[in-house]
């Protein structure tokens, strides 16, 4: 974490602390595709603001999330989702095929929250299996406090 820290005491800007987070949770706990999505207003649409794969998933993409069973979980009942199979992606993401033609088929969403509201998510992927264990989920919500001020930035 504090190299995390001290990338953001260098650089402000919302990139360096997403580039960070990345570089933390590769070394921590691994994954293939790391997003970072931001909630627009009306909490309806989620916008990618950060990308590790930007030719598969390009920054600005949006996904309308709110009114599916995952954005029920994480965006409104502010809970953390972890799918360990292509059976959770396939449940949780309307562009599933695309994910798993990837090789990817495990996640980890947690929610970066300010006053009680939700701002946006980080999100690691790798192959099915990678993630199993809770502490990948705690260790990846550890790193969310970096992330508000520059969801903060992008949500603006």
């Amino acid at each position: 974490m504090l190299s995390v820290t001290d990338a953001i005491a260098r650089d402000a800007s919302p990139e360096a602390a997403f580039r960070a987070v990345e570089a933390a949770t590769r070394e921590l706990i691994g994954h293939k595709l790391f997003t970072i999505l931001v909630r627009r207003e009306g909490g309806e649409e989620v916008e990618r603001v950060y990308s590790s794969n930007p030719e598969a998933y390009p920054v600005q993409g949006r996904k309308r999330m709110g009114p599916t069973p995952w954005g029920a979980l994480v965006l409104d009942r502010k809970q953390t989702f972890l799918g360990s199979d292509k059976a959770a992606i396939r449940w949780a993401f309307p562009d599933h095929e695309l994910i798993e033609s990837l090789g990817l088929g495990a996640v980890i969403n947690v929610t970066a929250i300010q006053g009680g509201d939700v701002l946006g998510t980080l999100n690691l992927l790798d192959a099915e299996g990678a993630y199993t264990v809770q502490e990948q989920v705690d260790t990846a919500h550890a790193f969310t406090p970096f992330l508000i001020p520059a969801l903060l930035q992008k949500r603006a």
